[in-house]
């Protein structure tokens, strides 16, 4: 089984966007995926609430106590969507269990300033330090005409990790998340432009 692990200390970075869609990208392909929700708000868990069964199905659970004995049979992929403020031994046995992470970062500077500090003590893990596990970030919610999005580009090149894409601050998210849906659920005319910009993550994801 595989597992990525979705994780950023700051809240509202779009951890859960993130996972969802991976999730969903997961389901559409094959995978039988579930979502292990680390979240006391447990908006994953809400998401799945609205989801059509006839859409590929995603199982979930509330993972704050563990995953072990709660993870549903059969599943070849987990996708654990971590919550904000995740530190210490909660954060070494999320990133020991994860084969990649996906850290989210958005274009602000509270949000690159708690990414910084907390790629630090990420590249400190032995896991990570191994290459046992696998570090990439997301740029979120990016508007590339903008300032921000130009400071964002340069404070990510600052790290040696891979930066996957970058994800537009659209509606299509937001919309298709109040269905039960993901970019991979909706009709491709509403999303052709978000899913070339996936292209490279789910690259990342597959490989």
């Amino acid at each position: 089984m595989r597992s990525i692990l979705v994780v950023n200390p700051k809240g509202g970075a779009g951890k859960t966007t993130l996972s969802t869609n991976v999730a969903s990208y997961l389901a559409r392909s094959g995978e039988r995926v579930a979502i292990g929700d680390l979240d006391r708000q447990q908006s994953a868990m809400a998401w799945l609430e609205f989801r059509d069964p006839a859409l590929p199905r995603i199982q979930g659970f509330d993972a704050r106590d563990g995953w072990d004995k709660k993870l549903p049979k059969g599943t070849s992929v987990l996708v654990i969507d971590a919550p904000a403020g995740i530190h210490g031994n909660k954060l070494s046995d999320s990133l020991k269990a994860a084969d990649k992470v996906l850290v989210p970062v958005q274009p602000s500077l509270f949000d690159m300033a708690a990414t910084e500090e907390f790629l630090r003590l990420v590249a400190e893990e032995k896991s990570v330090r191994k290459q046992k596990t696998f570090v990439a970030l997301v740029a979120m919610r990016v508007d590339p005409r903008t300032r921000t999005a130009a400071m964002l580009e340069r404070f990510l090149t600052h790290f040696e990790l891979p930066v996957l894409t970058y994800l537009r601050d659209t509606q299509v998210y937001p919309s298709a998340a109040a269905e039960g849906k993901s970019l991979f659920d909706v009709a491709p005319s509403r999303a052709r432009r978000e899913l070339a910009n996936w292209a490279p993550l789910t690259r990342w994801i597959d490989g």
